[in-house]
């Protein structure tokens, strides 16, 4: 029983002389002839820091009883990686957008204005020759051209050549008929001739109806022009309003 004690002391004193230790550290990264007279519009700047540690305890028994002084175990230290500037492109600039050119319509061609009408043609006449005596022009009136054409119809219609109608009215009355207070007229009828200028020649060589055309008293005129089976038959009622 002694002997066994023995060997159980030495094998405890085996196991506690011996140990050690270890240690571990991780790291991490991150848009259109007759005459009669009376008197109008990344920064990457991204810097991984790596940390390091070493720690060695190396527990080694000394055979001595001595103390000596370790020498001393580093310290841990972070290293810390200067940040790279990111090297960045130059700005460019966006050209402008273009406008795409717009069609552009053409501007419809005006219609050809109409021609005077043979009244017209008359009116422009008459100041013509209107002009060359001194006399002011004569404007167009509407209550004197219903009165010529009223008689221009009434000739044709009843194949005569009169100032005075059938019903015995005559170119004062039918002036007043028509509505125009007058001062003084004047009328001139003609039949056969085909053109205004015609009609205004043929007016103009005879005394009566010339003196008419250039009677400087009347303001007014108008026309009356109508076919017949005889030709055309035209009147010229003249006036200056009361």
């Amino acid at each position: 029983r002694r002997r066994n004690a023995v060997v159980a002391s030495v094998l405890a004193v085996g196991v506690l002389g011996a140990g050690g230790a270890a240690v571990h550290l991780s790291t991490e990264d991150d848009g259109g002839d007759e005459v009669s007279v009376a008197t109008a519009p990344e920064a990457d700047g991204s810097v991984t820091a790596t940390a390091s540690a070493g720690a060695s305890a190396s527990a080694t028994p000394s055979a001595s009883p001595s103390h000596s002084a370790g020498s001393p175990s580093p310290s841990a230290t972070k290293k810390k990686d200067r940040a790279k500037p990111k090297k960045t492109a130059p700005a460019t600039k966006r050209p402008p957008a273009t406008k795409a050119p717009s069609a552009t319509r053409a501007a419809p061609a005006e219609p050809a204005p109409s021609p005077p009408s043979d009244a017209e043609q008359v009116l422009a006449l008459v100041n013509t020759e209107r002009a060359k005596e001194g006399c002011s022009p004569v404007t167009g009136n509407d209550e004197l051209t219903t009165a010529a054409q009223r008689h221009s119809e009434d000739m044709a219609a009843h194949d005569y050549f009169s100032h005075t109608s059938q019903d015995g009215s005559g170119p004062g009355e039918r002036i007043t008929a028509a509505g125009y207070r007058w001062s003084t007229y004047g009328e001139n009828i003609a039949k056969g001739q085909r053109t205004p200028a015609d009609v205004m020649n043929s007016w103009m060589n005879s005394p009566g109806h010339r003196a008419n055309i250039l009677n400087c008293s009347f303001k007014e005129l108008g026309v009356g022009i109508q076919d017949s089976p005889g030709g055309i038959v035209w009147t010229q009622d003249f006036g200056a309003q009361m």
